[in-house]
C-alpha cells in the first residue's frame, strides 16, 4: 500500500496517468490466475479514489524462460476476462481502462500467443500493447545507433501486430507500451547517450505515421541505462529530445514529399534513407505558435551536412529552428546536449531552461549539420489540416 501511495502521488503531481500492471504469475493449481491479492489491491486503491488504469503481467511470452511457468495466449485471455469482471464489481473501476497483453517482439511464437489472446479477450482490452527493443544490449556499440537497417526493423513488426489485431478486432487501438534502444536494461554510455536519440526520434515519427498514437518509454529513472534522467535527476539527452517533441509536435501527422532524395537503385543494392523527415501540425498547446503552423523534424545520419529548400506555400514563411547537437568532448557518447549552440541544463531543481528557437528568415535554405536531430516550426502557414483539432 505504501509503495502504491508513493507511485500514485508521483504520477498525480506530475500530471501523469498511472497504468498499474498486476501480477499475472500468482496461479491456481489448474494454472488459472489467482486474483485474491489483486482484489485486495483494487479495493485499497478504490478506497483512496485513485484514478488508475490496469494491466495484467509483463511480457507473458517469456514466463517460461524467466520464471519456469508457462501461460499461453488463450489462458491469459481468460485471465483478462476475469480481471475485467473484477473491475466491474468495484464502482471506482467499473469503467477503468484495461490494456494488454504487453507481449515482446512479434516472433513466430509471440504471434501465436497474441492470436490466442485476441480470440478470447480482444474485445476486453481498450488497447493492445506490445514491446520493442532494437538491439541486444550485450553487443551494442555507438555505431549501431546510426544503422538505417536497424531503424527500419520496427516497421515490419508494426505490420505483424496490426495484421493479427485487425483480424480479430478491426480498428482496435495498438500501443507500443515498452520501447528501449537496447534490451537487457541497455548499456552504460550508449543507450543513455546522445547517439541513442536517433532511434528514439525515428521511433516516434515512424509510429505516428503508421497510426500508433501512444508510446510508453522504458524508463524514467533508475532502471538499466535506457532512462531519461540520471541518478542525480539531471536530464539526459533523450529527456531534452522528448521535451522538445512534446512542446512542438501535435498529434496530427502530415504527408510529406521530398524531391531529390529518391535515387535509382543498383542491382543487389538496397537504398536506405539516411535523411529522415517527418511532419506534423504544431502542438496546439504551444501558445508561441498560432494554429495552422507546421513542425518538421529531421534526422540526419549522414556524416556530411544536407540542405533542404521548403517549397510551395512553405517557401516564404519564417522558420524557427531547434537544432540538437552533443555538448562536450564526448561527441556521440555525450550525456549532455546543446540547443542551437547553447548547452541545456536545469536552472535549479524545479526550473527547466527556456527552449529558445533560432529564427530563420523567410526563404532561407535549411542547413542540416551531420549526425544531428532538429525541429523546424514553419510559422503562420495557415495549413487547413492544422487549423482545427
Amino acid at each position: 500500500a505504501r509503495s502504491l501511495d508513493k507511485l500514485y502521488n508521483f504520477a498525480d503531481c506530475s500530471g501523469l496517468h498511472l497504468i498499474f500492471a498486476l501480477n499475472a504469475l500468482r496461479r491456481n493449481p489448474n494454472n488459472s490466475w489467482n486474483s485474491s491479492n489483486a482484489l485486495s489491491l483494487l479495493k485499497y486503491s478504490a478506497s483512496k479514489k485513485y484514478n488508475i488504469s490496469w494491466e495484467l503481467g509483463n511480457e507473458p511470452n517469456n514466463y517460461r524462460t524467466l520464471m519456469g511457468r508457462s501461460v499461453n495466449g488463450s489462458q491469459l485471455g481468460k485471465d483478462y476476462t476475469q480481471l475485467r469482471s473484477l473491475l466491474q464489481l468495484i464502482r471506482t473501476y467499473s469503467r477503468a481502462h484495461l490494456y494488454g497483453p504487453n507481449i515482446g517482439r512479434p516472433r513466430k511464437n509471440v504471434i501465436a500467443f497474441l492470436e490466442g489472446f485476441m480470440k478470447v479477450a480482444g474485445g476486453t482490452v481498450d488497447a493492445v500493447t506490445w514491446q520493442h527493443y532494437y538491439i541486444d544490449g550485450r553487443v551494442a556499440k555507438v555505431t549501431d545507433f546510426l544503422k538505417t537497417r536497424l531503424l527500419d526493423t520496427l516497421s515490419d513488426q508494426i505490420r505483424k501486430i496490426q495484421k493479427v489485431v485487425n483480424t480479430y478486432t478491426p480498428g482496435k487501438k495498438i500501443w507500443l507500451e515498452g520501447v528501449g534502444m537496447t534490451s537487457a536494461g541497455g548499456m552504460n554510455n550508449l543507450s543513455d547517450s546522445y547517439a541513442a536519440g536517433f532511434l528514439w526520434l525515428n521511433t516516434l515519427g515512424l509510429l505516428a505515421s503508421q497510426g500508433i498514437d501512444v508510446v510508453v518509454r522504458h524508463s524514467f529513472l533508475d532502471h538499466g541505462h535506457n532512462h531519461l534522467v540520471d541518478q542525480n535527476f539531471n536530464p539526459l539527452p533523450d529527456y531534452w529530445l522528448s521535451l522538445l517533441y512534446k512542446r512542438l509536435i501535435g498529434p496530427k501527422v502530415l504527408a510529406i514529399h521530398v524531391a531529390g532524395l529518391q535515387r535509382k537503385p543498383r542491382p543487389g543494392r538496397v537504398i536506405r534513407d539516411k535523411l529522415r523527415i517527418y511532419a506534423h501540425c504544431t502542438s496546439y498547446h504551444n501558445h508561441n505558435y498560432v494554429r495552422g503552423s507546421i513542425t518538421l523534424y529531421i534526422i540526419n545520419l549522414h556524416r556530411s551536412r544536407k540542405k533542404i529548400k521548403l517549397a510551395g506555400t512553405l517557401r516564404d514563411k519564417i522558420v524557427h529552428q531547434y537544432l540538437l547537437q552533443p555538448y562536450g568532448k564526448d561527441g556521440l557518447h555525450s550525456k549532455s546536449v546543446q540547443l542551437n549552440g547553447q548547452p541545456l541544463a536545469m536552472v535549479d531543481d524545479g526550473t527547466l531552461p527556456e527552449l529558445k528557437p533560432r529564427p530563420l528568415r523567410a526563404g532561407r535554405t535549411l542547413v542540416i549539420p551531420p549526425l544531428t536531430m532538429s525541429f523546424y516550426v514553419v510559422k503562420n502557414v495557415n495549413a487547413l489540416a492544422c487549423r482545427y483539432r
